[in-house]
């Protein structure tokens, strides 16, 4: 060993030979498990591109070199290298041995572990694990000798390497930008397999949110909402929370394939020029039912804060979540009752992994039935049409479009089969409204209640479009599939068809996300101070009881 040392310390590197020496050795051999994964999931695939496939170990070495090219200066690189390598060999250890991955919730529990429990995972197989694969390739980084030229020097060579590896990393993105795409969305876990970079990047995150960032108080917006409809007819609106759905595929929205050809007998709205307020449910679900518009949207204040469904439970009125979405309400619902529909296969609407959506219609009739106030409002979140396994979305009873694409790596399908995929989601979709819909009038008819539909989709989709799938770009050049949302408003006609008659008249005006918080007051009839009339264009067709014009909003503390 000690000549085996002697020799590398006569061995000289320049400083790029030893970030790539170094990146070769993180990625080809302490990310076997991230390869292993990865290589699985893409053999796994009916059909696969072996290019892509090779591909994926010279995309993450080439970003994992072109990352370390920022901190590989002077005296720091060898420090940063050596502190990686350990670092990744004990992520390594953890991955291989017990299966663990350092997400944001790992870095939690290990934060919060106390000491004892901390030090029963060190172990002879752990040691040696280390000594392996952290100590002795670190010993070698601090051992061998670098040669060095010119300030000016360095920085010319730098930046070479940083621009040969950017170029690779583009390469490969701008081939297989899709394959990376659907392989990422299918398996979601994937990311955290890749060592160090996902522990780093959760323990950023956890800095962040705990310590550099921290919770922010909650703070009330309005201590006493109350309802203003002082009338005895009893009021409910059921708010239908849409997935993945774009405005541009509804028929209702002047789409040639008919793909709203239930709801579009029922005397629906359907507005058309409405805008979400992010292209993630992460970020549309709390902005859209939050006092902040899309310009001042920060869910780290959102969270912190009353929403529409807090005010409105607050002012007396029953609010229930149900949600047939894994992803969750994103904190929206924390403060009300809400219900995640289990997956039991032995439901016949669900098989182990998912559900269909008839399964809220079911949800929601049995909570219809039980109502005990006059004033309700029931929010279904649908898992709608999230990719890329469309063709799961939907019965095979209601493949109405084919050809369709059966699988989950859409790139692999023809522009046609994909398309008719999504328009099988949406028409499914729109089968389940109609359902609700009918439910609604029939419920509404017998106990003479003033009843309310909402459908509104948290963002759009991308099916191939300029190259693009899935949703998710950022903001600012996000292409309208993704920002484009369906909006359909259905209300009983006894008691507002000339609301209905308004409303149409005005479906075509610009709107979005930030305007439901508004007209979800105002459906509910709820008075409150952070109400916006001039936010609500709903507003405009209020025939009776119209909502008052309060736009002052106080905010206190608890």
């Amino acid at each position: 060993m000690n000549k085996t040392f002697d020799f590398i310390k006569t061995y000289t590197l320049s400083t790029n030979q030893l970030i790539v020496i170094t990146c070769v050795y993180i990625v080809f051999v302490l990310n076997a498990p991230f390869l292993f994964k990865a290589f699985s999931a893409i053999l796994s695939l009916s059909e696969y591109n072996p290019f892509f496939l090779l591909s994926v170990p010279i995309f993450i070495l080439s970003l994992a070199i072109f990352i370390q090219c920022f901190f590989a200066w002077r005296w720091i690189t060898k420090p940063i290298l050596i502190l990686l390598v350990i670092m990744s060999s004990l992520v390594f250890y953890s991955t291989v041995n017990y299966g663990v991955i350092f997400d944001y919730g790992m870095i939690q529990n290990t934060v919060e572990t106390d000491s004892a429990e901390a030090f029963s995972y060190i172990n002879l197989t752990a040691l040696l694990f280390l000594a392996t694969f952290g100590i002795i390739p670190a010993i070698l980084i601090a051992k061998v000798k670098l040669t060095y030229s010119t300030f000016w020097g360095e920085l010319i060579t730098r930046i070479k390497l940083m621009i040969a590896s950017l170029a690779f990393t583009l390469l490969i993105a701008i081939f297989f930008y899709s394959s990376y795409a659907s392989i990422g969305r299918n398996n979601r876990d994937l990311i955290g397999y890749l060592i160090p970079y996902a522990l780093i990047d959760s323990t950023i995150k956890f800095a962040n949110n705990n310590y550099i960032h921290p919770p922010l108080k909650f703070r009330m917006l309005d201590i006493s909402p109350t309802v203003y409809d002082e009338s005895d007819t009893k009021n409910i609106t059921v708010v239908v929370l849409g997935e993945t759905a774009r405005s541009q595929n509804f028929s209702l929205n002047g789409y040639e394939v008919p793909t709203n050809y239930l709801t579009s007998k029922l005397g629906v709205v359907s507005f058309k020029n409405v805008t979400s307020c992010g292209t993630s449910t992460a970020v549309s679900v709390p902005c859209m039912f939050s006092r902040l518009d899309k310009e001042n949207y920060e869910k780290r204040v959102a969270i912190a804060q009353q929403n529409a469904i807090d005010l409105i439970h607050l002012a007396g009125a029953d609010v229930f979540w149900i949600s047939n979405n894994s992803g969750g309400c994103k904190g929206v619902c924390s403060r009300v009752a809400s219900h995640q529909i289990s997956t039991d296969s032995n439901n016949p609407l669900c098989d182990g992994d998912y559900c269909f959506d008839e399964v809220l219609f079911d949800a929601l009739r049995e909570r219809l039935y039980s109502l005990s106030s006059d004033n309700t409002l029931i929010v279904l979140h649908m898992i709608g049409s999230h990719g890329p396994t469309y063709y799961r979305r939907y019965p095979k009873d209601k493949r109405i479009f084919t050809p369709d694409c059966q699988r989950s790596d859409i790139q692999n399908c023809s522009s046609v089969e994909l398309l008719n995929t999504y328009n099988n989601t949406i028409a499914y979709t729109d089968f389940v409204l109609s359902k609700i819909i009918t439910e609604l009038a029939s419920y509404s008819d017998k106990t003479k209640s003033r009843a309310s539909m909402i459908y509104i989709s948290d963002h759009g989709e991308s099916l191939g479009e300029g190259g693009v799938y899935l949703h998710g770009l950022p903001y600012a050049f996000a292409p309208s599939e993704q920002t484009q949302v369906p909006f359909v408003y259905w209300a009983d006609q006894e008691h507002q068809q000339a609301k209905l008659d308004c409303l149409n008249n005005i479906s075509t005006e610009p709107m979005s996300h930030d305007n439901l918080f508004d007209i979800l007051l105002s459906e509910m009839k709820v008075d409150s101070v952070t109400y916006s009339n001039s936010n609500n264009p709903f507003s405009k067709c209020n025939i009776e009881n119209s909502t008052p014009n309060s736009v002052t909003i106080v905010q206190g503390e608890i």
